[in-house]
């Protein structure tokens, strides 16, 4: 692994290292919807230092089966690991977060008005990121799958109604940024996930459940804003170079 410098991008380095992800979340740095910044940028609104950050990053070693597999693995194949790993996640939490939401507001609502936000908030995140998900099911994905065909078979592709690739993509990077957003409310308002001393299990439960499932859509908007989008672009590229699209 090549060393991280201050001009290296986060997205990249996490890209190229998962386990760096870790050290970022240590300093509250977003690696996924934030990811095209560079070391140095990110720096610029944090208390840690360049070099710090730097010493903390280049002592990471990857561990076996977790460095970037993802970076080196065949377009088709991230993309059916994204559909079965992460949009699955998704769909099924929704409805387990939902009803426990409802309930700890119910009963906890008075005492704790803050649950009130988290549960709007959770509630408009499912709601555009069940619609988010069928945006990348049904138009992009299926498109890169094609450009992944065309460019193994030698075989031209009809240009797509939306006419570049880039379009679809910027539309998934706002969505994503939406939602990290969201999700940095939500971490505020429960004091990032930590329930209070008069919590119920149920209380302590959600609170551990919305925490995984924002740690999930991290990992999630990662893989697609950090590599499945970026070599989503460099095949539409080469797709344009050999007169296929």
């Amino acid at each position: 692994m090549k060393n991280i410098t201050k001009e290296s991008t986060i997205g990249q380095i996490v890209a190229d290292n998962n386990q760096t992800a870790s050290v970022f979340k240590k300093y509250a740095i977003d690696f996924c919807c934030n990811g095209n910044r560079s070391i140095q940028e990110a720096c610029l609104k944090t208390d840690i230092s360049v070099e710090k950050l730097l010493d903390e990053l280049n002592v990471v070693t990857p561990t076996t089966g977790l460095t970037s597999e993802y970076a080196s693995w065949p377009v088709d194949l991230l993309v059916d690991y994204i559909l079965k790993k992460h949009h699955r996640y998704v769909e099924e939490k929704i409805t387990e977060i939902l009803p426990h939401l409802e309930k700890i507001v119910r009963v906890h609502g008075k005492q704790h008005p803050e649950l009130y936000k988290v549960q709007q908030l959770f509630s408009d995140a499912a709601g555009e990121l069940t619609k988010h998900l069928k945006k990348e099911e049904l138009i992009l994905f299926p498109f890169i799958q094609k450009m992944v065909f065309a460019l193994e078979n030698n075989q031209p592709i009809p240009s797509p109604h939306f006419q570049t690739v880039e379009n679809p993509i910027q539309m998934m990077h706002h969505e994503h940024n939406n939602e990290g957003e969201r999700f940095r409310q939500i971490s505020n308002l429960t004091n990032t996930y930590t329930p209070p001393e008069d919590a119920c299990t149920t209380f302590r439960l959600t609170y551990s459940l919305l925490q995984e499932f924002e740690n999930d859509l991290h990992q999630h908007i990662h893989l697609e804003n950090n590599i499945l989008f970026p070599k989503a672009q460099q095949m539409e590229t080469a797709l344009r170079q050999k007169d296929l699209l």
